[in-house]
């Protein structure tokens, strides 16, 4: 796909309704939920892909998003699926967009590709370095350097809704909660209407994200905190999606996968899944009621886990399972 460059100010084709505005629409079940996919690496994982947008679209999400790959190692495929998302379902897409290897210009060509399909809701993301996403971060030289630089950019350029990252446990490059805590503020000032949180493993690192938030500047603590969710499946990805993310999983959790893992020289993936929906639901009942605005579920472009988390919290998710083929 090639991408011209945006040097004007960009207007959505057919502006679509915020976030903020889908959060207090009527829903199924006892809160909104949503749902977050990646960009396939080849054709048959782009058949997964779309068989679980399709289950989605039946359960009526607030939104899905869509990631974006480290140095934009995506970017093309992410733009042109995240345009689909938004031309041939009825989904309400969110187009992440990150900061890493990418120059001022090509930021502004992605919003205008975004744009032109009428993809007005975005997430800006800093990012992670590609290949080591602990790894010293380094600006492109003629990009920006933090995510409150690509809100204030996104902007610029349109009437777009514009959602950030926040981190529960804090960022792991912040020396500490304090900093990280002021980093959100400031993304949330410079226009950012909501966040969506990594993944976590304590909602109480959730709850004071919040309370730190609301202490920092209750204006912008008002803000929809949406909490990330995964569906714990396999003990061993679990835990280098941790390791790479920099969050950290509490002992008490490790301790109850490794338990359903087993002593053997496979871990037995029946258990440890069974473990983690049911680990899923009930952070989930907790954050509902401690009223968390929405559910962002990190689906890994599978729908039946969360599927059979979202059926525990009440909603009817047997039609949108079991369709004639």
């Amino acid at each position: 796909m090639r991408i011209a460059l945006y040097t004007v100010r960009v207007t959505p084709t057919a502006p679509a309704p915020s976030i903020v505005e889908r959060l207090s629409a009527p829903h199924r079940g006892p809160v909104p939920f949503s749902v977050e996919f990646m960009p396939p690496r080849d054709a048959e994982g782009e058949a997964r892909l779309w068989r679980a947008v399709r289950i989605f679209e039946r359960l009526s999400p607030a939104f899905v998003s869509m990631t974006y790959g480290a140095g934009g190692s995506t970017r093309d495929r992410t733009v042109r699926i995240t345009g689909e998302l938004a031309a041939q379902t009825t989904l309400l897409p969110v187009a992440h967009l990150t900061a890493v290897n990418h120059s001022i210009a090509e930021l502004r060509a992605l919003v205008g590709a975004y744009a032109d399909q009428g993809i007005t809701n975005i997430l800006a993301l800093r990012g992670d370095p590609p290949g080591d996403p602990l790894g010293e971060w380094i600006a492109h030289p003629e990009g920006v350097e933090y995510a409150e630089e690509l809100v204030r950019l996104i902007g610029t350029l349109g009437d777009f809704h514009i959602g950030v990252a926040s981190f529960p446990e804090g960022h792991h490059r912040a020396p500490d909660l304090e900093h990280d805590t002021r980093n959100l503020v400031n993304k949330l000032r410079a226009g950012a209407e909501y966040s969506i949180t990594q993944m976590f493993f304590d909602v109480e690192d959730y709850l004071r994200l919040r309370d730190r938030v609301q202490a920092a500047d209750p204006e912008q603590g008002a803000k929809p905190i949406i909490p990330g969710i995964m569906p714990v499946t396999s003990l061993a990805s679990i835990k280098r999606m941790a390791e790479l993310s920099g969050s950290v999983i509490p002992p008490n959790v490790v301790e109850r996968f490794t338990k359903a893992a087993g002593d053997g020289p496979e871990e037995d993936r029946a258990t440890v899944r069974a473990v983690g929906i049911d680990f899923a639901t009930e952070t989930a009942e907790r954050l509902i009621a401690e009223g968390a605005p929405c559910l962002h579920f990190c689906s890994l472009n599978f729908a039946k886990a969360t599927s059979e988390v979202l059926g525990r919290l009440g909603v009817d998710v047997d039609a949108a399972l079991h369709v004639p083929a």
